[in-house]
């Protein structure tokens, strides 16, 4: 077999995982675990995993892999920095509003926020991806700019 066939192979695997992940990540929240909502009952709280799924598993991990899909290779790249770009600020929409989802239901039930490890490496995880994306962002701009280009430079050299 060809390395790009087995490549394509696996990718669709993993995607297919990914997405059956968030297929029964919903189905749990809505069966077994009552269903969703937004009003701060513990409904709101189911929102979490599934934000978290399928920000920073599928749709980030789907990000992250773009540049290795062989349909890219040897096109322009602005497209699929632009696209790259795109999936990681979904990602990272996704994860700010699952993390939205338990601080209102913390709140709402008057529990404490940030009082596990899993909370706080949540808080540095999502801060980081955050800082990450807005670096992203800028150097993609610095890139396509020369003015900015020309700013930067005669920043730099003072």
């Amino acid at each position: 077999m060809r390395p790009t066939v087995i490549f394509y192979g696996f990718y669709l695997l993993c995607f297919g995982l990914g997405v059956a992940c968030v297929v029964c990540v919903c189905l749990w929240n809505s069966k077994w675990r009552g269903g969703f909502a937004w009003d701060g009952s513990s409904l709101q709280f189911n929102w979490h995993p599934v934000l978290m799924v399928t920000g920073l598993v599928v749709v980030y991990g789907n990000g992250a892999v773009l540049y290795r899909i062989p349909l890219t290779w040897g096109q322009n790249k602005l497209p699929w920095k632009l696209l790259h770009a795109a999936l990681m600020l979904l990602a990272l929409v996704l994860s700010i509003v699952g993390l939205c989802a338990v601080f209102d239901f913390h709140n709402a039930q008057k529990t404490p926020n940030l009082y596990s490890i899993h909370s706080w490496i949540g808080i540095a995880a999502t801060a980081l991806f955050a800082i990450s994306w807005t670096m992203l962002i800028t150097t993609l701009m610095i890139s396509m700019c020369p003015l900015a280009t020309i700013l930067v430079t005669a920043i730099v050299s003072c």
